[in-house]
C-alpha cells in the first residue's frame, strides 16, 4: 500500500471521512483553549461532569424529534446550563462545595438522560447519544459545529484577560473588579457550548476527551498560556486525523479511536515532553526549561 493510499486516499475518496475530519478539527480548534483554561483553573473534572450533565436535555430533544440535530443540541445546552447554575447556587447558599454539588447533579443527570433515551429509542440510539457518530456527520451538523466554534472563540477572546487573571489569583480579581463571578458563569457556558458541539461527533461521554487530553498534553511541552492553547489545538487536530485513519484501516469505532490517539499523545508527552518526566528527572535543575 502506498503512502498516498494510506494517509490521504480515505479523505479524498470518501465524503463521510472528509466531513468527519473537518468536524473533528473544528471541535479541536474550539475546545482546545477551553480545556487549557479548565486545566489551569483546576477544573478538569468539571468538564467531565458537564459532559454528563447535557445528557437529559439531549434525551428530551430525542423524545421530541428523534435524532434531529437542533432539538438535541438546544436541549443539551439548556440542561448543562441548568446543572451549572444549580451547582453554583448550592455552593453559595449551603455548606457544600461546588465540586461536590456538581458531582451530585451530574450523576442525577446521567441516570435521567439514559432513562429518557431508553424510553423511546433502542440500544443503538443510546450508543449514538453516548459515543457519537463522527462518520455520520452531515452538512447540518457541520454548520452547527461551526457556529458553536465561532461563538466560543469570539466569547473567549472577549473574556481572555479577566479569565487569565482569575487563573493566576481569583481573590485578587474579586478584590479589584466585579467581573469574577460573571466571567466564571460565562466560562461555564462556553464549556457547555463546546461539549454540546462535540456531542454531535463524539457523544456525551467522549466529547470531553478532545477538550482535556490535548490541553493536558500541551502543558508538558510549553509554558505560556497562548502557546499552550496553540499546542492543544494542534494535538487535537492530529489526534482527529490519526484516529480517523485508525478507524478506517482497522475498522474500529471512530470516536474512541480519536480519544485513544489523544491519550497516547498525552502519555508520550508525559514521558518525553520538554517538561515531562524524563527531561525533568535527567536534566540538572539549572538547565531545565521554566
Amino acid at each position: 500500500m502506498s503512502l498516498y493510499a494510506f494517509f490521504l486516499e480515505p479523505f479524498l475518496r470518501y465524503g463521510f471521512m472528509n466531513r468527519a475530519l473537518v468536524g473533528a478539527i473544528v471541535i479541536a480548534l474550539s475546545a482546545g483553549p477551553v480545556g487549557v483554561f479548565l486545566m489551569l483553573r483546576r477544573m478538569s473534572l468539571t468538564g467531565d461532569a458537564m459532559a454528563h450533565a447535557i445528557l437529559p436535555g439531549a434525551g428530551v430533544g430525542f423524545l421530541i424529534a428523534g435524532l434531529e440535530i437542533l432539538p438535541m443540541t438546544m436541549g443539551g445546552f439548556v440542561a448543562g446550563l441548568v446543572v451549572a447554575l444549580l451547582a453554583g447556587l448550592v455552593s453559595r447558599f449551603t455548606i457544600q462545595r461546588e465540586d461536590t454539588s456538581l458531582a451530585a447533579f451530574y450523576l442525577i443527570s446521567l441516570a435521567l438522560g439514559v432513562m429518557l433515551v431508553s424510553l423511546k429509542g433502542s440500544n443503538v440510539d443510546l450508543m449514538h447519544v453516548l459515543f457519537g457518530t463522527v462518520l455520520a456527520l452531515n452538512n447540518d451538523a457541520l454548520i452547527m459545529i461551526g457556529v458553536v466554534a465561532t461563538i466560543s472563540i469570539a466569547s473567549l477572546a472577549l473574556i481572555w484577560r479577566p479569565l487569565f487573571a482569575e487563573c493566576l489569583d481569583p481573590n485578587f480579581l474579586r478584590s479589584v473588579s466585579g467581573a469574577g463571578q460573571p466571567v466564571h458563569l460565562i466560562f461555564l457556558g462556553l464549556v457547555v457550548l463546546n461539549l454540546v458541539g462535540g456531542f454531535q461527533a463524539l457523544g456525551t461521554l467522549l466529547a470531553v476527551g478532545l477538550m482535556m487530553l490535548p490541553a493536558a498534553a500541551a502543558r508538558f511541552w510549553v509554558h505560556g498560556l497562548e502557546s499552550m492553547c496553540v499546542v492543544a489545538i494542534l494535538i487535537g487536530a492530529v489526534s482527529s486525523y490519526l484516529g480517523l485513519l485508525l478507524s478506517y484501516h482497522l475498522s474500529v469505532p471512530s470516536g474512541p479511536a480519536i480519544i485513544l490517539v489523544a491519550g497516547a499523545i498525552y502519555l508520550a508527552s508525559l514521558l518525553i515532553g520538554s517538561r515531562g518526566l524524563i527531561r525533568t528527572r535527567l536534566t540538572p535543575p539549572r538547565h531545565r526549561v521554566a
